[in-house]
């Protein structure tokens, strides 16, 4: 059964509109009842207090337990106050109005909030019912009947509580069901606002990524270019290709990122797609396009072949790419790097580390452009069940350590068939 299925329509729901107006009808229609059936009797007082208690029965709905009490209290002023020897038709009790006890108990045990007021109510009406069949000897207040008699006014009690009472558990059920209801629809909302974030976060991570190291390596090189354009036309031509090699690969990363937001699918489950898009190979392309921006770049890799699964390749890539563009952000050329990835006891290890050029830590922060790439590769590590840390080294330069868990094809593959 489906969530919509469950909820309840207007006419159950209490607060429905068609649900007020259809009980605001009911109300009045209980007490022209009550105010009818008054008239008639030879009582003075009969009128008086069919009247008030068709006028209590207004506010069932919302004083369920003082109009019952109200009208319980007029009621027994009405046996008070009967006399079976006046002409016909005589005073005595009970009298046809007195079915504002009936409607009175049915709406305490409808529309109570209080868990006892159903029973209690009821009990109260079966009391008064014996009470006022046998009389109270010793007040001196005859009864008006007998056992049989008894025994039907509480079959006709009975009959009414416990009409009452579906009617109660049935709007129990119908606010329980809309309130799951509204509940289910603001986790459906909370549920699509953190998938949103979560999308948003990693378009912002991969735009950061591609697009601030492919214009760090294109900023110096075409500075290196315009540098030695006259006096060395080969080196020129160097830095040119190297620009246009990275504005290249940078469109092929910008198309695949739109081709996945479009397409609905993460880069490393495309369909069709068997190869990875970016593996831990590629490190040595980002470090060549560093090294011919000005850096002296020194790496290590030391992972197996199939290690790693394509998403902690990625992870590692992306974290390696984003030091290398940090550190020609804000250390420019001339800085050296050391990079070590390797993997150790199912832990991947990634250690950056850069000189900065000899210019003293902090001079150049790293922040001052907002760090969203100290934040991206945090969130990437965070998301592996990593660890992550940056910041400046003792004397000059910048240091970043990430580990990670890994997890292999091979365990992936011994998991699954250990589930199975």
């Amino acid at each position: 059964m489906t969530e919509e299925s469950t909820v309840p329509g207007p006419w159950i729901t209490p607060s429905g509109r068609y649900a007020r107006v259809l009980g605001r009808a009911v109300d009045i229609a209980l007490a022209l009842a009550v105010l009818l059936s008054a008239y008639g009797y030879a009582g003075d007082h009969d009128l008086l207090l069919g009247a008030l208690m068709a006028l209590a029965l207004l506010a069932r709905r919302t004083r369920p337990g003082a109009v019952m009490a109200v009208v319980m209290a007029l009621a027994f002023v009405q046996f008070l106050l009967h006399d079976p020897n006046l002409s016909s038709p005589p005073t005595y009790a009970p009298a046809a109005y007195d079915m504002a006890v009936l409607f009175a108990m049915m709406s305490a045990v409808h529309h109570s909030r209080t868990p006892w007021m159903p029973y209690a109510a009821g009990g109260a009406v079966l009391l008064a019912t014996a009470v006022a069949s046998f009389g109270v000897p010793f007040l001196g207040l005859d009864g008006f009947g007998d056992g049989q008699t008894l025994l039907i006014f509480w079959g006709l009690t009975l009959t009414v509580w416990l009409t009452a009472f579906a009617l109660h558990t049935r709007r129990l059920y119908a606010e329980s069901q809309a309130a799951r209801a509204r509940h289910a629809e603001r986790e459906q909302e909370q549920r699509a606002r953190l998938a949103a974030a979560r999308e948003r976060a990693e378009i912002a991570r991969e735009l950061h990524d591609v697009v601030a190291h492919s214009l760090a390596v294109m900023i110096l090189q075409a500075d290196g270019a315009g540098t030695v354009l006259r006096t060395s036309p080969d080196q020129a031509e160097s830095a040119l290709r190297t620009i246009a090699a990275t504005g290249r690969d940078a469109i092929d990363d910008m198309h695949r990122i739109v081709r996945v937001l479009r397409e609905g699918r993460s880069e490393t489950q495309g369909a069709g797609e068997e190869r990875r898009l970016v593996t831990l190979d590629e490190i040595d392309v980002v470090a060549d396009r560093a090294r011919t921006a000005g850096l002296t770049v020194d790496l290590s890799v030391e992972v197996g072949e199939g290690q790693l699964s394509p998403t902690e390749e990625m992870t590692a890539f992306r974290i390696v790419q984003e030091c290398l563009t940090n550190t020609l952000r804000h250390a420019g050329a001339g800085a050296r790097v050391d990079i070590r990835v390797r993997e150790e006891d199912g832990t991947l290890l990634i250690d950056v580390t850069d000189d900065g050029a000899g210019a003293l830590a902090g001079r150049a922060p790293v922040g001052e452009s907002g760090g969203n790439g100290l934040v991206g590769m945090r969130e990437r590590v965070e998301l592996a069940g990593g660890a992550f840390e940056a910041g400046p080294r003792l004397g000059s330069g910048w240091h970043v350590r990430a580990s990670m868990p890994v997890r292999t094809k091979n365990t992936v593959r011994d998991s699954v068939g250990t589930e199975r």
